[in-house]
C-alpha cells in the first residue's frame, strides 16, 4: 500500500518494490514514504526482508521492479560492511576521517598561514585567500569538529579503542568506530541495522539521546524494545512481502495491531458467513431448479449469477492472530541445593588492572540474577568463573552439590561440517522420529532438519542451542545474550519459558526489557562491584544516584547484603542479629500493608513471592539467633 505524504517534504519515496532471491519472493509490494525529519522502526521476522530493503534504499542493490525516488543530492549513511583503511591507522585516524573536506580546508588554512609568513609581497592575495576559506570553514563547522569527535568518543565510550591499529580490532570493536564515523557524518538519511547490537547499555542510552535530537531522517532495523519505543516515531512493519506503517512507537503499534488484527478476524468470520450462506442458496437454488416440472431455467439462471458474484466477491485473508514462535519451555531437573552460587571476595586480573576486586555475593536457589555494566567489565568472564572455565585471581568460589547447569553462549560454535540434526542428536539421546519433532517445535521444519550447519544464520543457531538446552537435564540457566540474533516474537517466546521456570537463573544482557521483566536481582560490575535489589532500571537509578519511581516501591529485604554501616559482628551476635529480626519484621509488616492494597494480578504475584522469600529468611533468622542464645 502507497504510503503518501507532501512530495515537497520528501527525501525518499519507494514505490511497489519487489525482490526476489533464487525464485523466492522476498519483497513483493512494498511503498514507504521518507520525510526529511522521520524516525522509522523498521521491523518483521528474521528473513523477512528488511537488511533487503535497505541495501535498494542505499542504492547497493537493485530492485526487479518498482521504483525508488530520491532527494537530489540525498546523502545517506549506511553501515553494510566494514571497510578497508590503511595499516598504519588507528581508531581515532578512522573516525577523523568523518571529516576529510574540512581536514583539506584546515590543511588549507595552515599553509596560507605559513606562507604569509614567508611571502610578505604577496600578503593581500593570500590574506584575501585565507578571508574565503576560513569563512567556508567556519560555515561548515569546522571549529566544532573536536568538540563532535569528543562527544561522540564519550557517548560510544570508545576511549580503549582510540589509540589501537584499526586492522587489529575486533568485528565488534571495528563496528562501533564505524558506527561512530557514520554518525559523524551527519548524512540526511541515516540507515542502521541492528546499531544497539556491540554497545553496553549506556552507550545504547546515549544513542537514544543523539538520534532524538538527530536532524536529519532515521531509518533502523532493530529487535531493542525498548530502543524502539525511546527513538522512533513510526514503525514499519514488513511482513508477507509488504509494509504496514504505524504512526506512533513500539508500544504504540502492538495496541494497534492486535486492534486491526482482532477488526481483520472480524471482517473475515463475516465473510465467510456471507459466503456459506451464498452457496446454501445457490444449492437450494439448483435443487428448486431440478424438482420443478419442467426444471426451471430462471432458477438455473438465478443460481448462475449468484455463482459469478461469488466468484467476484474480493476474499479476505484469514488473519494470523499469534505469530509462529519457538515452542520454549525449559524444566527444572531435581531439587536444587539451596545455596547454588557463593562468591568470597573474588577478585580476577588479566593485567595489572583488575576487571574486578572483592566480589562477595550468593545467588541461591529460584534468584534471578542479571549482570550488567560496560563493555570490558567482565560479564561473560564473570559466568566462565561460575562454569568452572577459569580460576579466580584470588577469592572462593562455592557451588551446591545438586546444582546442574545449562548454559547458552552469545558465541555459539558448532563444526561446520555437520548436518543440524547430528548437532541435536550428539547432545540429546533420541531416535529420528523424536529428533524431528522436538526441532520441528523450533521452527526447523522438514529437510531443514539436514542443512550443514555452516548454512544456518545466527538466529536459527540460537534457536538450536535453546532446543537443545530445552531437553537438557538443568535447575540453573546462565544465559550470556540470550536475545542476541533473535527476532521480536522469538524474544517473547523466550521471555514466556523464562518466566515459568522454576530453576536459577542467571544472564548477562544489554535488553533492557529483558531485564526488566524478568530478573529481580542486578549485578553491576565494576571494579567494585555492587549489588542491587531489584530490576535494571531500579539499578540504573541508583547507581547513577537519580531519583526514579522504583525508589517508591518495595525492594526485598536481603540478609544476604547487611548495610556496610552495620555489619553483623562476631562480638555481639545476639544484639546484631535481634536488630537485623526487627528490620526484617518491619520490611515484612510494610509488604503485607502493599498486599491489601494492591490490585493488579501481576504486582499480587511479585508481592507474594517477595513475601514468600522474606518468610524463609526470617525463619533462619529466628535459628541463628535461638543458637546464639
Amino acid at each position: 500500500m502507497r504510503q503518501r505524504g507532501n512530495f515537497n517534504m520528501m527525501i525518499c519515496d519507494i514505490q511497489h518494490l519487489t525482490k526476489q532471491f533464487g525464485g523466492d519472493d522476498i519483497l513483493t509490494d512494498v511503498s514507504l514514504f521518507i520525510q526529511p525529519h522521520d524516525r522509522i522502526g523498521l521491523i518483521g521476522r528474521n528473513g523477512s526482508g528488511k537488511t533487503t530493503l535497505l541495501r535498494l534504499i542505499a542504492r547497493l542493490d537493485s530492485p526487479d521492479a518498482g521504483t525508488i525516488y530520491q532527494k537530489s543530492g540525498l546523502s545517506i549513511g549506511y553501515l553494510e560492511q566494514l571497510p578497508v583503511y590503511n595499516s598504519d591507522m588507528t581508531g581515532l585516524d578512522v573516525l577523523w576521517t568523518a571529516f576529510a573536506p574540512l581536514l583539506d580546508l584546515r590543511q588549507s588554512l595552515h599553509d596560507l598561514e605559513q606562507a604569509m609568513a614567508t611571502n610578505t609581497d604577496q600578503i593581500e592575495s593570500l590574506l584575501e585567500q585565507y578571508t574565503k576559506v576560513t569563512e567556508t570553514f567556519e560555515r561548515q563547522g569546522g571549529y566544532l569538529l573536536e568538540s563532535k569527535v569528543d562527544r561522540m568518543i564519550n557517548g560510544l565510550r570508545l576511549h580503549p579503542l582510540l589509540d589501537r591499529s584499526f586492522e587489529q580490532l575486533s568485528g565488534g570493536e571495528q563496528t562501533k568506530i564505524c558506527l561512530g564515523r557514520m554518525l559523524l557524518t551527519e548524512p540526511d538519511l541515516l540507515i542502521l541495522d541492528e546499531p544497539t547490537n556491540h554497545l553496553d547499555l549506556e552507550a545504547v542510552e546515549w544513542l537514544e539521546s543523539f538520534l532524538s535530537s538527530y536532524a536529519g531522517a532515521v531509518l533502523i532495523v532493530s529487535h531493542d524494545r525498548v530502543f524502539l519505543d525511546t527513538v522512533v516515531t513510526s514503525i514499519a512493519e514488513l511482513e508477507d512481502g509488504q509494509i504496514q506503517l504505524y504512526r506512533g512507537n513500539y508500544s504504540y503499534y502492538m495496541t494497534e495491531k492486535e486492534r486491526l488484527l482482532l477488526e481483520q478476524f472480524h471482517a473475515y468470520q463475516e465473510q465467510q458467513k456471507k459466503i456459506k450462506q451464498m452457496k446454501d442458496a445457490i444449492r437450494r437454488l439448483r435443487q428448486w431448479a431440478n424438482e420443478a416440472s419442467p426444471p426451471s431455467e430462471k432458477l438455473f439462471r438465478k443460481a448462475k449469477s449468484m455463482e459469478r458474484a461469488l466468484e467476484r466477491i474480493e476474499r479476505i485473508k484469514r488473519p494470523q492472530l499469534e505469530a509462529e514462535t519457538p515452542d520454549v519451555v525449559f524444566n527444572a531437573q531435581g531439587k536444587t541445593s539451596r545455596m547454588v552460587y557463593r562468591l568470597e571476595n573474588v577478585s580476577l586480573s588479566f593485567t595489572e588492572s583488575p576487571l574486578f576486586h572483592s566480589l562477595t555475593v550468593e545467588i541461591a536457589a529460584k534468584d534471578r540474577l542479571a549482570i550488567v555494566g560496560a563493555n570490558g567489565s567482565g560479564k561473560t568472564t564473570l559466568l566462565q568463573l561460575l562454569l568452572g572455565r577459569i580460576e579466580p585471581t584470588s577469592g572462593l568460589i562455592s557451588q551446591g552439590p545438586s546444582v546442574k547447569v545449562g548454559y547458552l553462549s552469545q558465541h555459539i560454535d558448532f563444526p561446520d561440517d555437520q548436518r543440524l540434526i547430528d548437532v541435536f542428536w550428539s547432545a540429546i539421546d533420541s531416535d529420528e522420529g523424536t529428533a524431528r519433532k522436538r526441532l520441528a517445535q523450533f521452527l526447523f521444519f522438514g529437510p531443514r532438519v539436514f542443512l550443514p550447519v555452516a548454512a544456518l544464520s545466527g538466529g536459527e543457531r540460537m534457536r538450536l542451542m535453546l532446543a537443545i538446552l530445552v531437553h537438557s537435564e538443568l535447575n540453573v540457566l546462565i544465559l550470556d545474550e540470550p536475545t542476541n540474533h533473535l527476532d521480536i516474537e522469538s524474544r517473547d517466546s523466550l521471555e514466556e519459558a523464562l518466566e515459568s521456570f522454576e530453576g536459577t537463573l542467571i544472564a548477562v544482557s544489554h535488553d533492557r526489557y529483558f531485564l526488566n521483566r524478568l530478573f529481580t536481582k542486578t549485578l553491576w560490575l565494576d571494579q567494585t562491584p555492587i549489588l542491587y535489589p531489584g530490576p535494571y532500571a531500579y539499578a540504573v537509578s541508583k547507581h547513577a544516584g537519580k531519583p526514579s519511581i522504583a525508589d517508591t516501591e518495595h525492594i526485598p529485604f536481603n540478609k544476604k547484603l547487611p548495610k556496610q554501616s552495620s555489619p553483623i559482628s562476631s562480638v555481639q551476635p545476639s544484639r546484631q542479629l535481634e536488630e537485623t529480626i526487627n528490620q526484617a519484621e518491619q520490611e515484612l509488616f510494610l509488604l503485607e500493608s502493599q498486599l491489601e492494597q494492591a490490585s493488579d494480578y501481576e504486582v499480587l504475584a511479585k508481592l507474594f513471592a517477595t513475601r514468600e522469600e522474606l518468610v524463609h529468611q526470617l525463619d533462619d533468622l529466628y535459628e541463628q539467633f535461638l543458637a546464639s542464645e
